[in-house]
């Protein structure tokens, strides 16, 4: 079966949770047997690679603009996918692109859509493009031949509001964990093993790293401890740019984005991890923190509930008091290691799951 892959920017090692979930999910279905194309938005793309991990790669110029980049990008796609790649099948990630799936029914291709949140919810989009993003959810779920949801709350949204009662909960998962002990990186940023907070992800107003600043800031005693945010803006916007004046104002380590030795070592090295996002779908930062062990706070949003920490490594969203008082417990704690339940969250699992997907589609 040839499947084409859209609505993603791409692999590897470009910044997004959608981007992550796609490099790790993709290499395991071409494994199956599976011939995988991902349709990477070429704006994005850093290298010159036709080929990762037994996956194909075609780039497509796209236009770099915040407000409809997604949706031109998957148009282009599905249309390279019919005529240039002979897919059977095209499997869209997000509802922004999934506005598009008409258009690949219309020209006999069988459709899946990864739905991985409700996007219209983010604050970064104004009221045209929160319709649009309702839109695409609204059309991606009664059109597709195949719907996956990576979290229940999800699946309550698509089954409540649109009746749609055959979708498939696969979540999203996580590798295991490659623990460095070297800190030559964690020298080269001035910071210690185990004397800071970690957070990560991209800078947009929803993921709140504003308000973990002013937490941390706000502390009497921070005991030696450093706050380090990992991750950057795809644009560049006035939100970015006050995140990062008031990150160097409150002497934060900014790294920029990372992913391979760098992350694993911040993963490896910190004293706990910090989500204080207002909007997630399944957040594999989170996933990704508590494969390595570390202690971890996480806002009380419904997708970081889902997870099912303890009711003390929650605090309510927005609520810098109370998160000051949890990082400043955390601190007098100091590092140690936590053993969570992972086994819902297996990459290998979670392809076995969307084959099973790929094949009712294509058969039924």
């Amino acid at each position: 079966m040839k499947i084409a892959v859209t609505g993603t920017r791409g692999i590897p090692h470009i910044l997004g949770g959608v981007e992550t979930h796609c490099e790790e999910l993709f290499p395991r279905l071409a494994g199956k047997g599976f011939d995988i194309t991902i349709i990477r938005r070429k704006s994005y793309v850093q290298d010159s690679l036709s080929e990762y991990k037994g996956v194909h790669l075609l780039d497509i110029p796209t236009p770099r603009k915040k407000a409809f980049e997604a949706i031109i990008h998957t148009l282009k796609a599905i249309h390279a996918a019919k005529f240039k790649l002979k897919a059977d099948l095209v499997h869209i990630h997000a509802i922004g692109p999934a506005l598009a799936t008409p258009y690949a029914k219309l020209l006999g291709l069988k459709v899946v859509i990864t739905h991985h949140g409700p996007d219209y919810d983010r604050a970064k989009w104004g009221k045209a493009a929160q319709w649009m993003l309702r839109l695409g959810e609204r059309i991606g779920v009664l059109f597709a031949d195949g719907v996956i949801v990576i979290s229940e709350t999800i699946h309550q949204i698509v089954k409540t509001r649109y009746g749609r009662t055959d979708a498939h909960l696969i979540h999203n998962g996580v590798s295991q964990p490659v623990f460095a002990s070297d800190n030559d990186y964690l020298h080269s940023l001035g910071i210690e093993a185990q004397k800071y907070i970690f957070a990560m992800g991209r800078f947009v107003p929803e993921k709140n790293f504003h308000q973990l600043v002013r937490a941390f800031a706000s502390l009497n005693e921070k005991k030696g401890y450093r706050l380090v945010l990992a991750g950057d803006a795809d644009f560049e916007d006035e939100y970015s740019i006050a995140l990062k004046q008031l990150a160097g104002e409150n002497n934060v380590v900014l790294t920029g984005f990372v992913k391979g030795h760098k992350l694993q070592t911040l993963l490896s090295q910190a004293a706990a991890f910090v989500l204080p996002s207002s909007h997630e779908g399944l957040p594999i930062s989170l996933l990704e923190a508590m494969s390595y062990h570390l202690p971890v706070l996480a806002s009380d949003i419904p997708a970081n509930l889902e997870v099912g920490l303890p009711p003390e490594n929650y605090f309510p969203v927005n609520d810098t008091i109370v998160l000051a008082e949890k990082l400043n417990n955390a601190l007098s704690i100091g590092k140690q290691d936590v053993f969570y339940n992972m086994e819902v969250y297996d990459w290998d699992k979670i392809a076995e799951q969307t084959a099973a997907v790929y094949n009712r589609c294509f058969c039924g």
